[in-house]
């Protein structure tokens, strides 16, 4: 005869008693299914604090961000993702958190730069109070009475979300909005500021950063001048196209991912080889003060632009001044 210990059912462990818990939670809120696994589930846990031995009646509203909430995985529910995954818990999970109304996105500076090592989340108190009776006879009332006001709670984070985007016109009646920042503020200075002057009646290919995920593309008109160009995040912040001269104006923002050196230099003139229009090298500046924190790093053959005197460009070397150069 079998031992009955061979039929006793395996114990479940705190963690993915916990894990389990988070993904039913997250399906009675109502989350796709491309959001009902591990990553969301622990990614909730983590913006409640709520470690394996601990009590839902006990949560914390942490602001956390997307790097803090994967070593939090790692340190209380032992799960190690690698570095390269914050782009997949930013856009495969959080984004879809904030759209549902379940994180709110820098509570404590909604104008935070999207590129800011500072950016946080944090869970709704509203949520917050819901989740507390989780466990408890008073959660399926307390759920269903949530879920009968988010529809409105969602749309009240999205009307203060929207409030903090900046407008850019960028042709005639063609308006897109940035995220809230110094660097959108810059990009808005390139376009109304550098572009009329140094490049009169340019057209705007390309802007990075909006509140879009695809941001402004014409990628027509670039295939047309003979770059296509596969995944959008290896572009400069700006794109524009000096039709006269048939230029293309490559330029970064100092303020995102840094100047144009020798690096960035040799991959933009790597993904725009095939361009039929000549091509300029910009790295943009706020103010002198933050240029001059870049000069050594600043490539040979580019031009430099300060918001502050837009009336001006330093040129770095070469055989001529604001130009396509043979290399």
């Amino acid at each position: 005869m079998r031992s009955p210990s061979l039929f006793a059912p395996m114990p479940v462990s705190p963690l993915s008693e916990k894990i389990a818990e988070s993904l039913a939670i997250l399906q009675a809120l109502g989350m796709p299914r491309a959001q009902l696994n591990d990553r969301s589930a622990l990614t909730l846990l983590a913006l409640l604090d709520l470690k394996p031995a601990g009590s839902w009646q006990q949560l914390e509203r942490p602001q956390i961000g997307v790097t803090p909430i994967m070593d939090w995985c790692r340190d209380f529910y032992s799960t190690t993702y690698a570095p390269n995954s914050r782009e997949t818990f930013r856009r495969q999970t959080l984004h879809q958190f904030r759209e549902a109304g379940i994180v709110l996105y820098n509570p404590d500076k909604p104008d935070r730069p999207v590129n800011s090592p500072a950016a946080c989340y944090q869970v709704p108190t509203e949520l917050h109070n819901v989740l507390l009776t989780y466990g408890t006879p008073k959660w399926e009332s307390v759920l269903t009475e949530y879920l009968a006001t988010r529809p409105t709670l969602t749309a009240q984070y999205a009307r203060a979300r929207d409030m903090e985007l900046i407008p850019l016109q960028v042709a005639p009646g063609t308006v897109i909005k940035l995220s809230a920042g110094k660097h959108s503020q810059l990009i808005s200075d390139i376009i109304h500021e550098f572009g009329p002057r140094f490049a009169p009646n340019a057209e705007v290919i390309y802007v990075g950063d909006t509140a879009s995920k695809d941001g402004y593309f014409q990628r027509e008109q670039l295939a047309a001048l003979g770059v296509e160009v596969d995944a959008h995040g290896q572009m400069p912040d700006v794109v524009l196209y000096d039709v006269a001269r048939n230029w293309l104006l490559l330029i970064e923002s100092v303020t995102s991912h840094g100047p144009v050196d020798g690096k960035r230099h040799g991959e933009l003139s790597k993904l725009f080889a095939a361009s039929k229009a000549g091509l300029v090298y910009v790295t943009a500046f706020p103010d002198r003060k933050t240029m001059g924190k870049y000069l050594a790093d600043i490539s040979w053959e580019t031009e430099v632009w300060v918001a502050e005197a837009p009336t001006h460009m330093i040129h770095f070397n070469g055989d001529r001044y604001l130009g396509p150069h043979q290399i």
